[in-house]
């Protein structure tokens, strides 16, 4: 596996760098197949932050997590990354889980703008998508704790949206172009 680790206004010495990769090596005893883990460890004025992403046979893994000290929000965010990881593994090896709707609680709840302007773009995120079928995008999109997933549609090539709904379950939204 290869393990880069990056930081945001903080240096990056020798013994936190062993130490963050140590951490996400031991991730291998779940995922034989890891590509890449990337972990970003930044700092803003008290908070020290530590985000890891890991790609999986073309799934991707992320965590982030914070706190007053550097080596707590490693632990932390890997806590989380393994966590996902069993959870991605038991999704995998659970026979039951294809083609069943998943009532599950809504995470967080949307907020909605109160400000008047007109919403800025403030962060671009880039990723490969593969084709993948709607109950995988709803998987992935659960390792990742997020309410949607972007991915392409396996059957026919489309780009799809996977949603949380307020009740629980799941929508599809097919695009036509």
């Amino acid at each position: 596996m290869h393990v880069v680790v990056t930081g945001k206004n903080i240096d990056v010495t020798a013994a936190l760098k062993s130490y963050a990769e140590e951490k996400v090596r031991k991730v291998e005893k779940y995922l034989h197949n890891v590509s890449e883990a990337v972990v970003m460890l930044s700092c803003e004025k008290y908070r020290h932050i530590a985000e890891v992403s890991i790609k999986v046979n073309g799934v991707l893994i992320q965590g982030k997590e914070s706190t007053e000290e550097m080596y707590s929000s490693i632990d932390k965010v890997m806590d989380k990354i393994e966590r996902q990881v069993r959870k991605y593994k038991e999704k995998l090896s659970n026979h039951k889980f294809k083609g069943e709707k998943r009532p599950e609680p809504v995470g967080e709840a949307s907020e909605a703008a109160t400000e008047e302007e007109t919403p800025k773009i403030i962060k671009t995120k880039r990723f490969d998508i593969k084709p993948m079928t709607a109950e995988e995008a709803v998987m992935q999109m659960d390792l990742q704790d997020k309410n949607f997933f972007v991915f392409l549609s396996a059957k026919d090539q489309q780009v799809n949206v996977i949603y949380r709904r307020d009740d629980g379950n799941v929508g599809l939204i097919e695009t036509i172009y």
